[in-house]
């Protein structure tokens, strides 16, 4: 599981430029939904061949003076609960204040590793400023300056310097199937777990989860063991409500990392909200099993058609995710909770599918042929050969004479060629592209639909 890694700090320290700055170091980041990754606060990074996961606790904090500070402690509480790594960034300029002492003392207790790193050190002289952190108790102090990428890379090979080699390889088959139930605060998650487990043909048996404070469950249905990802739980006191929404945000993460098949679940009442997608996009870009539930459907004046026009309504906000499938049910009434269990089983065995070589070959090479490909800056593009390699999850491999060449919307064609014959029901494809006859060592373009 990747490891994730959450920047801490005061605010006005610099922790979303630099937050910013470590995922434009990433070629392949998925942002193609308008208004769904803009402003987020979390990211898939990558150094040196290893993936994290990095949060950003920034924006975070309210404008309200009464509960400033104690936003600020919260955020470094949850930051130092969910996470495995801790960058803490502090200000060359306005040096060592009170409130990063305060953070630094909460850090040195929690045992978990943290680079402390010296902001706005935007040249060599301001590197003399880091010396004063020393008296922190946290190590070496890094100056970096986040908006012009100083010394940003010495500061990811000491936080990644642990972390594992990453890579695209197939997920092994066996185990349960892993599901995590994901989405905003009070859309029902917990409900439906429990409901869930209340069926009569259940089996359940609480199991320890390696998330920090959750617990899992397991169920069986028709023969098959299940794991259930518990995201809900905030505990102890009541925290402001932005602390909350970070809180969740890490704990979506960590559950997105863990599962198989995540479910999306959104308030019917509601309809889908801005977070609603953004967690969508994140499960996509984890190349997760996908499916939207759509929780509280008994409170919803309903007509014939009234499911029609609340999916087409998802799939118009979402166009680049119609291959997911929506389920209406109701945790209150249980009304359709089984066939939920058994579409996130269907989603689970089409991430799971390979398609033939010489079958596919004639199904895309016969598309190709009907609708080719445009000529780009004055080159004919070529489409000879595609195989897939790699399921759960599934990755198709195009042998092309220009693999940096192939545009985005006839990705999405091959796409739509691929889904229109073999389904892929909620699996995430990606398309890789490789120059005929050659091993490019960068020269892969990957779209992850």
């Amino acid at each position: 599981m990747k490891r994730v890694v959450a920047i801490v700090g005061r605010p006005n320290v610099g922790k979303s430029t630099l937050f910013n700055r470590i995922l434009q170091r990433r070629d392949a980041i998925v942002e193609n939904e308008p208004g769904v990754t803009r402003d987020r606060h979390y990211g898939e990074a990558e150094w040196a061949g290893k993936k994290f996961s990095l949060v950003d606790t920034g924006g975070f904090v309210p404008e309200s003076s009464d509960v400033f500070e104690l936003a600020i402690r919260e955020q470094a509480e949850i930051a130092i609960e969910e996470s495995d790594s801790l960058i803490f960034v502090v200000d060359a300029r306005d040096g060592l204040t009170s409130i990063d002492q305060e953070i630094a003392i909460m850090l040195r207790r929690s045992g978990k590793k943290v680079v402390l790193v010296v902001n706005k050190a935007d040249n060599e002289k301001y590197d003399q400023e880091a010396v004063d952190f020393y008296n922190m108790g946290l190590g070496e102090p890094y100056p970096i300056s986040a908006m012009n990428g100083r010394h940003i890379g010495d500061v990811l090979d000491v936080v990644t310097q642990d972390f594992p080699q990453s890579d695209m390889s197939e997920e092994e088959e066996g185990g349960p199937l892993k599901i995590a139930l994901i989405g905003r605060p009070n859309v029902g998650k917990s409900s439906i777990t429990n409901a869930m487990l209340g069926q009569e043909r259940a089996i359940v048996t609480p199991i320890a989860g390696t998330t920090r404070d959750s617990i899992d469950s397991t169920l069986r249905y028709h023969g098959q063991e299940i794991t259930l990802i518990d995201t809900a739980g905030l505990r102890k006191r009541k925290r402001v409500k932005e602390s909350v929404e970070l809180f969740s945000i890490i704990r979506t993460t960590r559950a997105i990392e863990r599962c198989d098949v995540a479910i999306v679940v959104i308030d019917a009442v509601e309809g889908l909200e801005r977070q609603d997608a953004k967690v969508i996009v994140e499960a996509a870009e984890k190349r997760k099993g996908l499916m939207i539930a759509v929780n509280k459907w008994d409170l919803v004046e309903k007509d014939t058609m009234t499911s029609k026009r609340f999916q087409d309504a998802i799939y118009e906000a979402l166009p680049t995710f119609d291959y997911i499938p929506i389920a209406f049910v109701s945790a209150v009434t249980r009304q359709r909770l089984v066939k939920l269990i058994e579409l996130a089983q269907q989603v689970h065995a089409e991430r799971h599918k390979r398609i033939n070589t010489s079958q596919l070959n004639d199904v895309i090479l016969e598309a190709i042929k009907n609708h080719p490909p445009p000529a780009v800056k004055g080159h004919d593009l070529r489409i000879n050969f595609i195989q897939q390699p790699q399921a759960a999850p599934p990755v198709f491999l195009c042998y092309t004479n220009y693999p940096e060449l192939v545009p985005e919307n006839y990705t999405r064609f091959l796409e739509g060629v691929i889904r229109k014959h073999y389904g892929f029901v909620g699996a995430p494809i990606t398309i890789v592209y490789k120059q005929k006859n050659r091993l490019r060592t960068s020269g892969y373009s990957t779209r992850t639909m």
